[in-house]
């Protein structure tokens, strides 16, 4: 659907990069890898998203580190846009926001570096019913058309491991009383 309104490959992929994780930031030469795409083309792009305001960049020594203007007025629709896109906003719709005991929700794996994928990955934190989230996983699967994999942590455990799954994924993707 997105490739129908964006027809750049190289923009979606870079609105997926920076706005479903707004902590993502990257340098043109590791886009290229990445992306598997010239540089002028991504360049291009970058450069387009940066003079419309949506990216920010700063300069470290002769590379030019980009990441999302988290401030800017259309940051959270193109995000909104993109959780659709994607399907995560059917995860939080119909699986996290029916858990009752959740307290964070982390999405991991390619969606969270921005690289659109099949599976979508989550650590959910909390006190939950095993076997009503295998249920709720199943039918929102269905809707979204994608497969949800979950690890699960109660409080306790996600305290003890925090520092080094944080290291490795860093979006929260739903808190508790942020609802």
């Amino acid at each position: 659907m997105l490739d129908t309104l964006i027809t750049s490959k190289t923009r979606i992929k870079l609105l997926l990069k920076f706005f479903l994780n707004s902590k993502n930031s990257a340098y043109l030469r590791n886009l290229e890898t990445e992306f598997g795409e010239s540089t002028n083309a991504i360049r291009l792009e970058l450069n387009k998203f940066e003079e419309a305001g949506l990216l920010s960049s700063s300069v470290s020594g002769n590379k030019k580190l980009f990441t999302a203007n988290t401030h800017h007025p259309l940051f959270v629709d193109i995000r909104n846009i993109l959780m659709k896109y994607t399907g995560l906003d059917q995860v939080v719709e119909q699986v996290i926001n029916k858990l009752g005991e959740v307290h964070e929700v982390y999405l991991v794996g390619e969606l969270s570096k921005g690289i659109d994928a099949p599976i979508i990955d989550l650590i959910i934190v909390g006190d939950i019913n095993k076997e009503y989230l295998l249920h709720l996983v199943e039918r929102a699967e269905q809707l979204i058309h994608k497969k949800i994999r979950h690890i699960i942590f109660t409080r306790s455990e996600f305290e003890a491991a925090r520092n080094e799954v944080l290291k490795k994924h860093h979006l929260l993707m739903w808190e508790q009383s942020s609802q």
